[in-house]
Parts: C-alpha cells; sequence; structure tokens
C-alpha cells in the first residue's frame, strides 16, 4: 500500500496534492525543538526536498525537547544528524544539510531556492532576516516560537505582512530556554502545527495559514489566536546587515559583553547606556550596532534613530569560527 494513502484519501490532497508536496522545496532554518517535529511531519507526509540550515551541535540539556536526536550524537552537527535521521524514516524524502549559519549575505539565495521558508530558529536577527528575505522574494514563511509553557506559529511574507509588521515592538528582554525554560511537548506542538501551517501553504487550502496566528498556552489549556492579513508595514525598520557588509565610514558599536572575542578590530565596544548616549562624530556615513541575538542592537539603534538622522543598520555576532557553507546542488 501507498505510505501515502491515509493522507491522500482526504479531498483536500489527493493524487494532485500529494504530486505537489513531491514536487516542493522547503527551507528549514534551525533543527532544534521546533525544526525536530517539523522534520518529521514534512518528512513523512513526503515532501520531495529539504534544506536544513543550522550550524549548531547536538547538546545533553537540549535533548528533552528534541528527541529525533541520540546520546551517542551529543557533538555531532544537529543538522548532518537529522539528516540522516530523514533518510530513514522516508527515503522518498532528500534533505540538504548545510552545517552553518543564516545571515544577511546568504539569505537571499538559499530563500530564493525554495518554495516556502519555515523558521525555526530562536534569534531574533535570524527571523526578522529571512522575514525580509522572503518579503523581497515573494516567498510564504512559516515562523514559531516556545518558550516555558507558551508559543505560537504563523504565516508571513508571500503576500501577507511580515513579521515586523505582526511584531514592531521586540521585548526589552529576551528570555531563551536557556534562562526561562522549556517544556518539550509545548515545543513539540507548536513545531507540529508550524509543520501544518507549511503542508497547508504548499497545498493550496483555504483558509490559507498565510496571515493567520496560532498561540498556545499549556499553563492554562488554551489555544487563541487572530488573522492580521492587514497589519501596517512599519515605515522604517532597521535592516540587518553581515559583518561583510560594512563598509569604510560605518562606525560600528559592539554591544556585547567585554570578555566576548572582538569581531572587528576598529569596533567600540560599549554598554548599552553608553550607546544610547552615543553622538556620531561627523563624516559617520552610517551607525552599525552589533549584538550577539539582535535584540540589544535592535534597541539601541531605535534609540539613536529617535535623535541622530542618519542610516543604522544591526549586526549579530555569530559564534566563532562558523560560516554558512552552501550546498552546490
Amino acid at each position: 500500500m501507498n505510505r501515502y494513502a491515509r493522507q491522500m484519501i482526504l479531498p483536500e490532497v489527493g493524487a494532485q496534492g500529494q504530486a505537489k508536496l513531491a514536487r516542493a522545496h522547503v527551507l528549514v532554518v534551525g533543527a532544534g525543538g521546533l525544526g525536530v517535529p517539523v522534520l518529521q511531519y514534512l518528512a513523512g507526509a513526503g515532501v520531495g526536498r529539504i534544506t536544513l540550515v543550522d550550524g549548531d551541535r547536538i547538546a545533553t540539556h537540549n535533548l528533552h525537547r528534541q528527541p529525533l536526536y541520540r546520546m551517542d550524537q551529543v557533538g555531532a552537527f544537529k543538522a548532518e544528524a537529522a539528516a540522516k535521521a530523514v533518510a530513514a524514516l522516508n527515503p522518498d524524502v532528500t534533505v540538504v544539510p548545510v552545517t552553518g549559519w543564516l545571515d544577511p549575505v546568504n539569505a537571499a539565495a538559499v530563500v530564493a531556492e525554495a518554495d516556502l521558508v519555515l523558521d525555526c530558529a530562536d534569534t531574533f536577527a535570524v527571523s526578522l532576516t529571512l522575514s525580509d528575505a522572503c518579503m523581497t522574494a515573494g516567498k510564504p514563511l512559516i515562523a514559531a516560537s516556545a518558550l516555558a509553557l507558551s508559543g505560537y506559529a504563523g504565516g508571513f511574507c508571500g503576500g501577507a505582512p511580515s513579521l515586523r509588521a505582526v511584531f514592531p515592538d521586540l521585548p526589552e528582554r529576551g528570555a531563551t530556554c536557556d534562562t526561562a525554560g522549556v517544556m518539550g511537548p509545548v515545543v513539540a506542538m507548536i513545531g507540529a502545527l508550524q509543520a501544518q501551517m507549511a503542508l497547508s501553504a504548499l497545498l493550496g487550502l483555504t483558509p490559507a495559514p498565510l496571515g493567520q496566528l496560532v498561540s498556545f498556552d499549556a499553563a492554562r489549556w488554551r489555544l487563541g489566536g487572530f488573522r492580521f492579513d492587514r497589519a501596517p508595514e512599519p515605515a522604517t525598520a532597521l535592516p540587518f546587515i553581515a559583518a561583510a557588509h560594512i563598509a569604510p565610514g560605518d562606525l560600528t558599536i559592539d554591544l556585547r559583553m567585554e570578555e566576548d572575542r572582538p569581531f572587528r578590530a576598529d569596533a567600540l565596544h560599549l554598554d548599552a547606556a553608553q550607546a544610547a548616549a552615543l553622538t556620531p562624530p561627523p563624516g559617520t556615513t552610517r551607525v552599525v550596532m552589533a549584538c550577539r541575538t539582535g535584540l540589544r542592537a535592535h534597541h539601541a539603534g531605535m534609540a539613536l534613530q529617535q535623535r541622530w538622522g542618519g542610516e543604522i543598520a544591526l549586526l549579530a555576532v555569530p559564534p566563532p569560527n562558523d560560516s554558512l557553507l552552501i550546498p552546490s546542488s
């Protein structure tokens, strides 16, 4: 019996829909807690080609929410381990692992090759970079976030408003799974929701998942959500750039801790208060605010934008010695 028989019985799928999935090329950025259920369900559904981008390695403290990986794989690249696991789950599916980080240098190229993009990453910089690239390319983006006992998934771009339109104001402080904790099943539920939204978008089901946000609160056992089809795009948005985009005349402000390894010899190492009081010297063509995730850089850039009319860009500094390796095929 065809392994997709129970799926193809659905009038929303059928033989034509299954053929669509087999021809589809999906970009998944992040192979962690969200990426694991996304990969399992997209592979199970028969999505033909998946490009998987993740520069991180398997760690013991993450395994409670990443059950695709085993203890004997700790230290291996997630993308490579996930590709092997998916090959065993469904040999019909090709997963191309990219063991590196997505950034503004390579985002446009990898997004352009895909029919649909899933943001399973865990930094503001990656999420907003993907949203900007998808808006430019007209590609649908299924983005999600999960933390502690709650999370959301939504369909952006591809004719719907961007992530920036729905979340124009970033939080002052960004909690992470390391600082706030997270329950594995909560992440799995949000990841599964992402996969369902992706399949619905690929199949062209209505109502469309694009322009829809769905939230889940496990502490109160509540599902919620709303449509945002008419959310306005922000008038001014600070773009993320890569270190390679820094030009002569740029003033680069490094907001990371002083003990972090400098990524540029000419960068000023300031804290948030010092950056807020900064007056760019005459002749500055652009100010580049840099931090680890992009959150502090965003707030510092927004504060500077209120009193300086020059160009401002943001930069997320990746872990040392990491680069995105674009596959040749």
